[in-house]
């Protein structure tokens, strides 16, 4: 047994997290970590790194035990180059490096500090660095991270890389116990598949916070942090799956049986009131007294346990029977509500024609001779490494739709680029236009945009486009929650009020609270569903989606699941989410 964890008491302010969380973490034991956003999961990776205390219970490591873990900050080592910052964030490394570097010019005769350089230089070869600087730019390289990259400053890396470069770090760690937050959010299929098959093989004990069910699936365990404690389900994501309906439906049946016991009790400390208080003789009134207070006694402590969340999966609760169909409806948990994916009209509209389309930056292109159609109604996925050209060809995409001059009255927008080194790039802010809703402008500018060499792409002037993005727009990070929502609606010239403000937090599982929380500190669900509000901001027919189920969680993404596949209009999206594409489906354009 690598540790054993009991957390009695954990809270933020006025909300607490855990009440009587406990779980242990095995050999070489694969943990995937899940909860709704808002939970405490990456709280719990802190406190088992050491770098949160403020908790009550207790941590217990066995001795000797190495831990590492991914970092989400990066702005007190942004000074640092990318192999720097990995090599000294392996266990051990720096220490060992220190006395091999400085030892020889220091230690002398003295047999002590022989030994300890002895030692040193076993230590740093049994755990293979000396061989690691050049296998971890390899690596990088597989996740297409140059080597001129690797040893740049991690500073210029975008946030996506560094959640690949903490990969990286955590397979070189050679750690008793790996503490991972989200690690495939931005890796494309190829880099996916790679690190399940090293987190599966490795010899590491992993805590993995994810909702990626790819991963969930090659898990040991899973550990749901539900109701402030730790609902344990062995096995993979399949058997959670059951587990969960299981104990769910159970769970259900108690909640249902207190429920009863409650109303039954208010009516008895109601009639014996009424008695008491139509009783004459002393000893009757002392009596049902006597009863009515027995009654509000046991209510009050019935009342005192607080409802459990119930979620169960959508496949799961098809296969319930009636009654605990029924049950379920009354009793889930809250999820998102998403607006406006019903009211588009289901046509064959021509929406977008790509005909031979080849785009890049610099001389050469990314892609090449690259030919679809979408009409409305369709799915087209496309498919790619990172790199590949995905987000380009969505640039374009969305470029190709900016208003024309006025003397253009076609109901059609064609822009046919021209091909060679001094074809046009894509403007600034093309993401103005009053028919794209997304959160943020991708912005391109002459120099940095991409460049069309060959093809035109034609865009139905008319569409209206609903953008999700990796990333919340800086402009809004500044902002409150509830001034984010009012601007987006207004850039728009969408009426907005202070009742519909309200009415999307809810939907979208905001607190009242979090209105006035700056999009800087929402985490990342909270800024994904926050994105998920501007792409529906005014009835899109068409949804431009890449990677929407990072930083989702499972209900959430299920809901987005179940939502996208009664949506009428088109959907062009981004997905290494092997559940979501089966989900979504559609055509697969490979890039």
């Amino acid at each position: 047994m690598i540790a054993d964890i009991t957390i009695t008491e954990k809270s933020f302010g006025a909300k607490s997290l855990y009440k009587n969380l406990r779980f242990s973490i095995g050999d070489d034991e694969k943990i995937g970590v899940i909860g709704r956003n808002g939970v405490g999961k990456s709280t719990l990776l802190g406190i088992l790194a050491g770098t949160d205390t403020d908790f009550t219970g207790d941590i217990v490591f066995r001795r000797g035990v190495s831990i590492v873990s991914s970092r989400q900050e990066h702005h007190d080592v942004a000074h640092k180059t990318v192999l720097q910052y990995i090599l000294e964030d392996l266990p051990e490394y720096a220490a060992l490096s220190h006395i091999i570097e400085t030892y020889p010019e220091t230690m002398g005769d003295s047999s002590h500090r022989i030994s300890e350089y002895t030692d040193a230089l076993q230590r740093f070869s049994d755990l293979g660095y000396y061989q690691s600087e050049q296998l971890i730019v390899e690596d990088l390289k597989r996740v297409q991270i140059s080597e001129a990259a690797s040893h740049g400053l991690l500073s210029s890396l975008s946030g996506g890389q560094k959640r690949l470069v903490e990969v990286i770090k955590i397979m070189h760690s050679h750690a008793h116990l790996a503490l991972i937050d989200e690690p495939t959010n931005h890796m494309d299929y190829i880099a996916k598949a790679q690190f399940v098959d090293w987190m599966k093989s490795a010899p590491e004990a992993m805590l993995i916070i994810t909702h990626d069910r790819d991963v969930l699936r090659a898990v040991d365990r899973i550990i749901e942090i539900r109701d402030g404690e730790a609902l344990i389900y062995n096995g993979n994501y399949d058997q959670y799956l059951r587990q969960n309906a299981m104990s769910t439906t159970g769970a259900m049946n108690e909640y249902e049986v207190v429920q009863r016991q409650i109303a039954n009790l208010r009516d008895k400390v109601v009639q014996f009131r009424r008695l008491k208080e139509r009783a004459r003789d002393p000893d009757t009134i002392k009596q049902f007294k006597r009863r009515e207070q027995q009654a509000a006694a046991e209510l009050a402590e019935l009342e005192k346990i607080e409802k459990p969340t119930f979620w169960i999966d959508k496949s799961s609760v098809e296969s319930l029977g009636l009654k605990s169909g029924a049950q379920y409806q009354k009793f889930k948990a809250k999820n998102i509500r998403i607006h406006g994916a019903g009211d588009v009209e289901g046509h064959t509209r021509l929406l977008v024609d790509v005909q031979g389309l080849s785009l890049g930056y610099g001389e050469s292109p990314l892609f090449a001779n690259t030919s679809f159609q979408l009409r409305e109604g369709q799915r087209i996925e496309l498919r790619g490494r990172n790199g590949a050209g995905k987000t380009t060809l969505i640039r374009a995409i969305l470029a190709s739709i900016l208003p024309l001059p006025s003397s253009s009255t076609q109901e059609r927008t064609r822009r046919s680029l021209d091909a060679g080194p001094d074809a046009q790039s894509t403007p600034q802010n093309f993401l103005s236009d009053k028919n794209i809703s997304g959160v943020a402008p991708l912005r391109a500018t002459r120099n940095a945009g991409p460049k069309c060499f060959a093809g035109l792409i034609d865009v139905d002037s008319k569409v209206k486009i609903g953008v999700y993005e990796q990333e919340v727009g800086r402009e809004l990070f500044e902002m409150t929650l509830g001034a984010a929502i009012e601007s987006i609606y207004l850039s728009r010239k969408l009426s907005i009020t202070d009742t519909k403000v309200r009415q999307l937090l809810g939907d979208y599982l905001f607190t009242p609270g979090d209105r006035d929380v700056p999009v800087a500190q929402l985490s990342g669900g909270q800024k994904a569903r926050l994105q998920l509000i501007a792409m529906m901001a005014d009835g899109p027919n068409l949804l431009i989606l890449d990677e929407p189920t990072n930083h989702l969680d499972l209900p959430s993404i299920e809901e987005l699941e179940t939502t996208l596949a009664r949506y009428r209009g088109a959907i062009l999206y981004v997905s290494h989410d092997s559940y979501f594409q089966s989900a979504i489906g559609g055509d697969v354009v490979q890039l």
